[in-house]
């Protein structure tokens, strides 16, 4: 059921200020009906990053942590990972070490821990890691360090006839597993990286098959080009937080019509984090910039929230 009430109300963990202001004028104008800037139902569609801009990426990427994980429990049944340096440094977990790989190095240790599963086993593997893996500085579950006033705007959005996806360069099957539990995106709605995954016939059994090769990597420029692959349509706006989001957002807001583009900047280093142009993760520096040239919102954590996480209290 729809609400009918002050749009700000649906909003509590933001602060009053010019980006709330934005999203809440850019929602009444693209849902008011007979208005200049009028959008119907069925092409209101919103695309979100998920690391940094649904849930904490520092001190690493969430998924990082799960496939260095998945190294070490897996390491017995491939000795040969020992005498490799991306798997040496994977296994040392030293930040500084880790920092000398290449996307390449991360790519290769990514399919290899993730592959070698049918999809129903990788499935149950996430599951069972999430339900005891906790963030080093929180202490908590990772599903339970999400961005309150992101979760608000999820579901404002859909309130108000929009579509939310997830388009994020993490693994499509990783979030498929929690997403709809977490954020209330369908495993049909998350778009993001994968590895090959194959039919097979097994005993007389249908299996999917996933094996350790990456087929498709959604960041950056590969982001609009997924958002036309599985979406089908232009969405009329994006959020994002990093360079790795600065093709998607320039993608949807160079649309006709009305658009909206948004960063999460991350300013908040007692909540939360604080970092941007200088950071080896999830680095926000074209983008920030990007964002007065072509009239992005920029929401500032430290300023815009109210409240970051849902167990904070006020």
């Amino acid at each position: 059921m729809k609400y009918a009430g002050n749009d700000n109300d649906l909003l509590p963990s933001w602060n009053d200020g010019p980006a709330k202001q934005a999203i809440v004028s850019f929602v009444a104008r693209v849902t008011t009906p007979g208005g200049e800037d009028f959008v119907a139902e069925a092409e209101r569609v919103a695309v979100f990053d998920n690391d940094g801009t649904l849930w904490p990426e520092q001190p690493l990427y969430v998924q990082y942590v799960f496939a260095f994980d998945r190294v070490a429990a897996l390491l017995p049944e491939h000795p040969e990972w020992e005498e490799q340096e991306k798997f040496r440094a994977v296994l040392s977990k030293d930040l500084g070490r880790l920092a000398t790989l290449t996307q390449r190095d991360i790519l290769d240790v990514a399919a290899a821990s993730h592959g070698g599963t049918t999809t129903e086993e990788f499935k149950q593997i996430v599951g069972d890691w999430l339900a005891s893996a906790r963030h080093p500085r929180f202490d908590r579950p990772y599903t339970e360090c999400v961005y309150q006033p992101m979760l608000e705007l999820l579901a404002y959005l859909r309130g108000r006839g929009f579509k939310t996806y997830i388009v994020s360069g993490g693994g499509i099957e990783f979030l498929r597993v929690w997403a709809e539990d977490i954020y209330g995106v369908p495993p049909e709605q998350v778009v993001g990286s994968s590895i090959v995954t194959a039919f097979e016939m097994r005993e007389g059994e249908p299996l999917l098959l996933r094996r350790p090769e990456i087929d498709f990597v959604d960041d950056k420029a590969g982001k609009p080009v997924a958002i036309n692959k599985f979406i089908g349509r232009r969405p009329i706006a994006a959020f994002g937080n990093s360079d790795g989001d600065l093709q998607m957002l320039q993608w949807v807001t160079a649309g006709e019509g009305a658009r909206l583009g948004a960063i999460v900047r991350h300013t908040d280093g007692e909540r939360e984090f604080a970092y941007d142009r200088a950071s080896p993760v999830g680095r926000l520096d074209k983008a920030l910039d990007e964002a007065e040239e072509r009239g992005w919102t920029v929401v500032d954590m430290k300023r815009d929230w109210r409240r970051v996480f849902p167990f904070e209290t006020e």
